[in-house]
């Protein structure tokens, strides 16, 4: 197939592999920020094909995963209110909050829908008049405009009984906290694909010019992957920090700007709480006050209790990728993919999910 068999010809692999490795001199501790890009890393072995001083480290970069227990407690408390039906994507369905999970509240009876995009959210609203529908919003600049549509569209037919619980995050200033911690020592940054196909590569610019870390933005293919990392590799030796961008195929400096402009036309950036980080100043976005109708924490009257976060689970620290999967006393024996106790084992964007399926790709293994 066209854009992407050539981008998983193992000679062009294999001549790019060489390139890596004679030109890496200085250390090169690489996060890979978006969680798909972690999956392609480990499934096709390519940790394993870089020099000793190349290493790649696993970002926040899993919607699923950063999304924190006091906001899944707030979604399980929405689903137990009478009437209301919970839409969502199925990949939040088994991820436990402090207590439950909606999988296991649907099962005592709540209305919990998965549905595919926003448009079977509006659907369900519009064939259940006379109920509440709540949709999970849950992700990142990706798919924020999508949500945003969704409630223009509810405002245009006046389907009052359709409602938001925003969840969404923005991804750079995630980065500027990790790098504010100190916590984990960077020398490059793979931008997310996706998420830049919507902000363009201006809204990285900060992380090479404030901490001076080599930016590149890449696509998930084989290829797409190493020559990101040749691309951060070359700016290292040189000395240097800049944005680039390694998937032109996919994304543009100025991004996509009718997606940002849906995407701020219904919301607003304010604080969010990230699992692992904790509160992020101006990460996260709520519904505009003119879209206040839409809101479903000011739309319901529910209490979702106390915070608590399972005994033994590490998903904190390796979205903050200051410690790995297998660090983890739980990874691949109390927990794993057919019974979970964090959500980075949930998600199939997770760190926990990718390296049991894959293999840690470490150093060793």
């Amino acid at each position: 197939m066209r854009f992407v068999d050539e981008y998983r010809r193992s000679d062009l692999a294999q001549a790019v592999i060489g390139r890596i490795r004679r030109g890496s001199t200085r250390k090169a501790r690489l996060m890979e920020f978006c969680g798909g890009h972690t999956v392609a890393i480990l499934r096709h072995g390519i940790r394993q094909l870089l020099p000793p001083t190349v290493e790649m480290l696993s970002g926040p970069g899993c919607p699923v995963c950063v999304t924190d227990n006091s906001d899944l407690d707030k979604a399980i408390a929405l689903a137990r209110l009478p009437r209301v039906i919970l839409t969502t994507f199925g990949d939040m369905l088994k991820v436990r909050g402090s207590r439950s999970s909606l999988q296991e509240v649907r099962a005592e009876g709540a209305d919990v829908r998965t549905v595919y995009s926003t448009l079977d959210a509006l659907q369900v609203a519009r064939d259940n008049p006379g109920r509440p529908v709540v949709f999970l919003g849950v992700g990142f600049e990706t798919t924020a405009p999508t949500v945003a549509a969704s409630v223009l569209q509810a405002s245009r037919e006046g389907i009052n009984n359709y409602h938001v619980l925003s969840f969404h995050k923005l991804c750079p200033p995630a980065i500027r906290a990790i790098l504010d911690s100190g916590e984990v020592d960077l020398q490059g940054l793979v931008c997310p694909g996706h998420v830049s196909a919507v902000i363009g590569s201006q809204p990285w610019e900060f992380v090479a010019s404030e901490y001076g870390i080599p930016c590149v933005v890449s696509g998930f293919e084989p290829l797409d992957i190493l020559q990101c990392i040749d691309m951060l590799v070359s700016q290292i030796e040189k000395g240097e920090s800049r944005v680039e961008i390694a998937y032109r195929r996919g994304v543009h400096a100025e991004g996509n700007q009718r997606a940002l402009e849906l995407m701020y036309e219904v919301f607003e950036v304010c604080p969010a709480q990230w699992r692992g980080l904790g509160t992020v100043p101006g990460s996260g976005l709520r519904l505009r006050k003119e879209f206040a109708a839409f809101d479903a924490e000011l739309a319901f009257d529910f209490d979702p209790g106390p915070t608590l976060h399972p005994k033994g689970c590490i998903c904190g620290d390796i979205l903050r990728a200051v410690k790995r999967p297998s660090d983890c006393q739980l990874f691949g024996r109390v927990c794993t993919p057919a019974s979970p106790v964090g959500p980075c084992m949930v998600s199939s964007e997770g760190s926990c999910a990718a390296c049991y399926q894959y293999g840690d790709g470490a150093a060793g293994e």
